[in-house]
């Protein structure tokens, strides 16, 4: 059955593929945007191009709403006219080094544009059926273990997680103050095409391709549970759908801590001219210990299957940056 759902940062890198998905789905689909990048680098002069080819498959078929979440009345009047069935909530200062660069606008948009969201979605009649909050794994802070569950203690170490694990703690509070159901979410590490938020996947294979070498942080030990984009946005739906689920929280990754060393040496087998140097970085000092997470929960209760590997879904993304 067709339902009309409302994606705040619907133009965004994973709101916009899962807009369309939804959209081939049947659903109406109402997406609310600022329309702004926040990564200052070379590379962000991409983002108006990708921003194109991401509103392209949505043009003329969703509602596209520009705006803030910080505009508490703007976005209250958007939710209130549109009557939503559901609420997919992307919005966010997407990165964790840049919320603490940023860290007023990362508590403004992260925090208080969530509990703008909330309270706006808290008085629709009929109530909300579903609202789905993205959080991230930075919640967990160092992972004191791995696989990491659900039921890993979150200890953030920085803005990022900060904001977000209060997202999480308000997303709960609204739920059971105003009687709507909930699905909260834990990305890490997500790719694949017309990202350019310069995550690390991105930067590796932009340096590849132009010749540059890769650089690895202290020789690249650390490990990410990387997330291609088709899986993430399978894992979105899945929660979105699966009425019987409510009120739970799941990790949503492909569930195999990889190291960024294995990272660069896939992207040096399609360069095969690419150095790859080794650097000791202060600030990644500062960055939380990941790794491998526990997907088990959503397998079990939402039905996700990820299909993307890391070398598999390198290999997807490479398609994309043969067309640019």
């Amino acid at each position: 059955m067709s339902e009309k759902i409302f994606i705040t940062g619907g133009l965004g890198f994973i709101g916009a593929f899962t807009a369309k998905k939804l959209l081939e789905m049947g659903d109406k689909v109402i997406v609310y945007d600022l329309l702004k990048n926040f990564v200052i680098a070379p590379a962000a002069n991409n983002y108006l191009d990708f921003l194109h080819q991401r509103i392209r498959p949505l043009k003329g078929k969703a509602q596209i709403i520009e705006g803030d979440i910080r505009d508490a009345s703007r976005l209250s009047r958007a939710i209130n006219q549109s009557k939503p069935d559901k609420v997919i909530h992307f919005a966010g200062l997407p990165i964790a080094d840049i919320s603490d660069q940023l860290p007023d606008e990362a508590i403004s948009i992260n925090f208080q544009g969530t509990a703008n969201l909330l309270q706006a979605v808290a008085d629709l009649k009929p109530k909300l059926k579903r609202f789905i909050n993205i959080s991230s794994s930075m919640v967990y802070g160092d992972f004191q273990s791995t696989p990491a569950d659900e039921n890993h203690p979150t200890l953030p170490k920085g803005i990022y997680g900060i904001t977000k694990l209060g997202a999480e703690h308000l997303t709960r509070f609204y739920s059971q103050r105003f009687g709507f159901p909930y699905i909260t979410l834990r990305p890490s590490a997500v790719y694949g095409p017309t990202d350019s938020n310069q995550r690390v996947v991105q930067i590796f294979i932009e340096s590849a391709k132009q010749g540059k070498p890769i650089i690895l942080h202290d020789g690249g030990r650390g490990k990410l549970d990387f997330t291609y984009i088709d899986d993430l946005v399978q894992g979105v739906i899945l929660a979105l759908k699966t009425d019987k689920i409510k009120n739970e929280t799941f990790n949503l990754t492909f569930g195999q801590g990889r190291s960024l060393a294995e990272l660069a040496q896939i992207i040096k087998s399609y360069f095969p001219k690419t150095k790859i140097i080794s650097r000791t970085i202060a600030a990644e000092l500062k960055r939380p210990k990941r790794g491998t997470m526990n997907i088990t929960k959503a397998k079990k209760l939402l039905g996700y299957r990820p299909q993307y590997p890391l070398e598999k879904g390198v290999a997807e993304y490479l398609k994309f940056f043969q067309t640019i």
